[in-house]
This record gives C-alpha cells, structure tokens and sequence, in this order.
C-alpha cells in the first residue's frame, strides 16, 4: 500500500460520499432531516483536477438530500441508490469512455470493494475499515470528512504539474 503509483494515468475519480466526502457521522434531528459536515475545501481541490480534464463523480448506496445538494454545489454528477458499486463504476466508464485501468474509485468500508476492485487505482481513506486493505493500493494521510478529497485531488494536480 503506498507504492510510488502515477498518478497522471487517472482520468476519472468516483468518491463514495458517507466515510469519504464526511467523517461518516449524521446528525438527525427530530422531524427526521439529516446533515452531515464536509471539509470545505474539497471543492478547490476538485474544480483544479476538473479543469485538468479529469472527471469526477460521486456514487452513494444511500439516497439522501445531504448527498444531491452538496453535489450539486460541488458541480458533480452523483449516483445514489447503488446496490452494487462495481455495476454503476462499468456504466460511468463506458457511457464517459474512461478506461477502468485509467479510474480511482476512493472509499472507506466494505461495499466500496465490489468498485475498489474494478479499478486501476482503488483508494481508501485514512480511517477505512481494515476490510478493504487488502483491496486498495493508497490510503490517504487524511480522515473521510477531514480533508481526504481534498488530498487525493492534491496528489492528481501535483502529479501533473510538477
């Protein structure tokens, strides 16, 4: 895990949300909404590997409101409701003709390993669950929530413009 990999190969990223874009809590409050809490600059992160070229999106298992607003915000294609990651990750790169070999999938527990497998470049976040270690080739330095997208986007820009 670690290894020097190029980073300059990945043209698309797909991010699990819950774990990775948050520090997998949720607040709920009485009458049943739901927040979470993102490390805001992600965004600056994402707009600079946008415009290299490389796309992004966001696959959810969950459907929630949190998750269509934030991407939106964020200008990012989302998919929720995901049963198997592995099938949405196949139809995203064929409909936006990526090479799997040329994709990161970045998640954090054990319904991200279908996805994590089908990728060149699989990536867990700093606080995974040790589940998916034998499945990814990078963990972040950074915590899901706490700047972890923000991190990957650093290596994909820096990896480019050295």
């Amino acid at each position: 895990m670690n290894k020097l990999l190029n980073f300059q190969n990945v043209k698309l990223v797909i991010f699990d949300f819950d774990g990775v874009f948050t520090d997998n809590k949720v607040i709920t409050s009485e009458n049943g909404n739901e927040s979470v809490i993102c490390w805001r600059s992600d965004g600056i992160g994402l707009s600079r590997i946008v415009k290299l070229g490389v796309k992004v999106a966001i696959v959810s298992t969950e459907s929630n409101a949190v998750v269509s607003v934030r991407a939106s915000k964020l200008k990012i294609p989302c998919f929720q409701n995901v049963e198997n990651k592995a099938i949405i990750v196949d139809e995203i790169c064929d409909k936006w003709k990526v090479d799997l070999k040329k994709t990161m999938f970045v998640g954090n527990d054990i319904n991200d390993i279908p996805a994590l497998e089908k990728v060149g470049f699989p990536v867990g976040v700093a606080d995974s669950y040790p589940e998916i270690y034998p499945h990814i080739i990078y963990k972040t330095k950074k915590n899901g929530g706490y700047g972890a997208v923000r991190e990957i986007c650093d290596l994909l820009y820096n990896s480019v413009n050295i």
